[in-house]
């Protein structure tokens, strides 16, 4: 305003410039304006939605993040999944992740000073708890970063030089690091990967073959590699012991390995879930002397239920900058945040909830596992077995790994199936599935790594011990069954018997489809087709068992898996009742397709007699009356009497017929009866609500003698009954419609012999009404 103002004060032709520069200004701001709203259209067609505009509410992003934890995976899948059990002391650990950020954003000083007590406090209360004196700590997220920080340690402690000349120095002597074959599956080769090292740098270590717990390393042959590799110029580093296996829960001697390790100069590192023990008042002396060793892995977030706590692992060293090289330490006080989370977790739980946490689990595994080892692991691993003797199967079981194993085969199959359903029943439990060794697939129960998280409690481990209760039954009589259901199904015409030692149903069977010179795709359909029908007649049935096409993954094509059975089971009724059911699908899709090869003759045949018919009638009429003008002249002057010649196929005769008769008649013939559907006559004659291939037990007999006394009248009066009114299964229409003359003969007959046999006069009112009527 005040540049409009100066500019009328002076001369006219500065005004006019101005008035100009003020109008081409505008118009550049409008351009310029213009092209912004260009620039930023078209950036956001680049931007993903939910960064366009000025951002969302926080309810619409929590919304959404409600819906990514539940909603999407409640669709994807139907069962049930563990959930963590967050408590109040878990509430404490998730503040501790928002604590760290809002701490972070402190000046420097007091940030150092803050993060330098909450990371001397957790270290010293860690170390009283689990008797780990003088030690230090590293907080972590990756379990196995401890172990690899502390790999680090010790190659800068035993190799001097390692700093300047780095590789070259391992080169000339190669360092070995020694782990149990029992230890985590990939241990190993991580450590390698990210410390650079070949393969050849890790000696898994055997466990014991002939004395102690085949879970546990085997010193004396440890002791003999070391030496061997001392001999070849390498350099023992470092071993890890376990005090605890991840599959087992056994604890390796570690007092005796702390004396190896002495001797040559090694690093001790111990990990393991019986660590946890150690905060107890009792400890056993196995356990007990990993607090000798030189570092261990805490990992107190599945032992005390803390959900987001770091993995802590402490350790032994005197010169604090190797400590910093191996980046166990950092100068940074954000890294020292990580405890933060740990720091106020522990002071809300305060010793005696730590401690009631661990002997809590302690005690659930007394409660399942009720005999005592000299092994006092908290682990309790069990597997399903059958034990053999000279006439065969003597006893079918479920035993720990520490009973015996003479005589005792283990089944993987039945093990795997029995594990998953636990876990399904019994969800709280915390039982899964696991694969060792030597042994193969066995059910875990380890507490203090699920009880904790899953809030397990005693009568989870009640309703877990009678489950198992009534599982065994089950899968003892699906294991004693299946040789007699082998038999029976290679005895049987039809029917192939597939072995597959995966299933831990009763047995796996095809019915096997009789070709007559058909290619092998032809083959193959009609064998998916007849097996595919046989499995949902199967279904249809009244019967506590489960028909299915076998695993997603691995199982055989075209077969009907049976699931687990009961002791009584008829296993002859249910093999001739998938017989009988297969020859009745095979029997009716030939029918269908005989019917289909016959309509088609057929109509091959009518197109040819048709053919034939007009030309007969072309030579009958004569040329002229083809003609169209002349040939309704001629048929005016002198009509064509021509006779009506049709065709009818018999679809049960299959063949072309004359309708002459029908003419005739003035009726449609019925011909020849068509045979009967084929049906099955192996059902067998059940009592009300019993259901299909149940064994008829006295002893286990829910029914009442009345109730069978009076079945049993009503099948005996049913056969009493005279054959010509009771027509049987067998017999066809003809018998049955002779069968009803019969009863109408017999009944006029009757009717008669009454009307004779009535002494009293007729009433003439009845009989008057009745002729009016007529």
């Amino acid at each position: 305003m005040e540049l409009s103002f100066f500019l009328k004060m002076v001369d006219p032709t500065l005004a006019e410039m101005g008035k100009n520069l003020n109008e081409a200004m505008k118009m550049l701001e409008d351009n310029q304006r213009l092209e912004e709203e260009n620039e930023k259209k078209y950036a956001r067609k680049d931007i993903p939605g939910p960064l366009q505009g000025s951002g969302q509410d926080m309810v619409s992003i929590l919304q959404l993040v409600q819906n990514l934890m539940h909603g999407e995976e409640e669709e994807e899948t139907s069962q049930s999944y563990r959930l963590q059990n967050v408590g109040e002391q878990g509430h404490m650990a998730l503040l501790g992740h928002s604590l760290a950020a809002y701490i972070s954003v402190l000046d420097r000083e007091r940030l150092r000073k803050l993060t330098t007590r909450i990371l001397s406090d957790t270290t010293l209360w860690l170390c009283r708890l689990f008797r780990y004196e003088n030690g230090s700590a590293y907080y972590h997220e990756d379990d196995r970063e401890g172990l690899l920080k502390i790999c680090r340690l010790v190659i800068h402690t035993r190799y001097e030089d390692y700093t300047i000349e780095g590789f070259n120095v391992l080169y000339t002597k190669q360092p070995v690091i020694y782990i149990s074959s029992a230890a985590r599956t990939g241990l190993g080769q991580a450590l390698c990967n990210q410390l650079g090292l070949p393969l050849s740098c890790v000696c898994r270590v055997p466990c014991n073959t002939m004395f102690g717990s085949q879970h546990q390393m085997d010193v004396a042959l440890l002791d003999r590699l070391i030496k061997e590799d001392v001999e070849s110029g390498k350099l023992p580093l470092l071993l890890v012991a376990n005090a605890g296996t991840p599959g087992a829960g056994h604890t390796d001697k570690l007092g005796r390995l702390k004396e190896l390790c002495e001797q040559y100069k090694m690093w001790l590192h111990v990990e393991g879930v019986n660590l946890a023990t150690l905060a107890l008042g009792y400890v056993s002396s196995s356990v007990l002397a990993a607090t000798k060793c030189d570092s261990m892995t805490l990992t107190l977030g599945s032992w005390l239920g803390l959900p987001a706590v770091p993995t802590v692992t402490l350790y032994r060293h005197e010169d604090p900058s190797l400590s910093l090289a191996a980046g166990l330490t950092s100068s940074q006080p954000v890294e020292k945040l990580r405890a933060l989370p740990l720091w106020l977790s522990l002071q809300y739980l305060g010793h005696d909830g730590i401690v009631e946490r661990i002997k809590h689990a302690s005690q659930l595994v007394r409660i399942i596992h009720s005999v005592e080892d000299e092994l006092s692991s908290p682990v309790v691993v069990f597997k399903f077995f059958q034990e053999y003797s000279n006439r065969g199967i003597k006893q079918c079981t479920c035993c720990a790994l520490s009973c015996g194993r003479a005589r005792r085969i283990p089944n993987c199959a039945l093990s795997l199936q029995l594990g998953e359903q636990l876990a399904q029943l019994v969800p709280a439990s915390g039982v899964d599935v696991v694969e060792l060794e030597d042994e193969g697939t066995c059910v875990r129960f380890s507490p203090l790594m699920t009880s904790a998280v899953l809030g397990t409690e005693i009568q989870d481990i009640d309703q877990l011990v009678d489950c198992l209760k009534m599982k065994i039954p089950v899968l003892t009589s699906t294991l004693q069954l299946r040789e007699e259901f082998e038999q029976e199904v290679r005895r049987t015409v039809g029917l192939l018997y597939i072995e597959d030692l995966g299933w831990p149903g009763l047995g796996v069977v095809r019915y096997n489809y009789h070709s007559d010179g058909k290619n092998d795709d032809k083959q193959e359909k009609e064998l998916e087709k007849i097996n595919t029908e046989l499995l949902k007649k199967l279904n249809e049935l009244e019967s506590d068992l489960t028909f299915s096409l076998g695993p997603e993954f691995g199982g055989q094509k075209n077969c009907v898996y049976i699931g687990m059975v009961t002791e009584d089971l008829d296993v002859s009724e249910l093999v001739e009742t998938i017989a009988a059911t297969g020859r009745e699908i095979e029997e009716n899709s030939r029918l269908l397709e005989n019917m289909t090869e016959v309509v088609r003759k057929g109509i091959q045949e009518a197109q040819l007699q048709l053919q034939k018919a007009n030309e007969e009638r072309l030579l009958e009429e004569g040329l002229l009356r083809q003609i169209p003008v002349v040939g309704s002249v001629l048929n005016w002057f002198s009509p064509f009497q021509a006779s009506a010649k049709g065709r009818t196929f018999n679809l049960t005769a299959g063949s072309l017929e004359s309708t002459e008769s029908t003419y005739v008649s003035k009726a449609q013939g019925t011909g020849t009866t068509p045979p009967p559907t084929p049906t099955s006559s192996l059902a067998k004659q059940r009592l009300p609500g019993q259901k299909a291939f149940k064994r008829s037990l006295r002893s286990s007999d829910g029914f009442s003698e009345t109730s069978s006394i009076s079945h049993c009248d009503d099948l005996e009066k049913m056969d009493q009954r005279p054959p010509a009114l009771c027509p049987g299964p067998e017999q066809g229409p003809l018998e049955m419609e002779k069968a009803e003359e019969q009863k109408e003969v017999a009944q006029a007959q009757t009717d008669t012999e009454d009307i004779h046999s009535d002494k009293s006069p007729p009433d003439c009112t009845k009989v008057e009404d009745q002729a009016s009527q007529r």
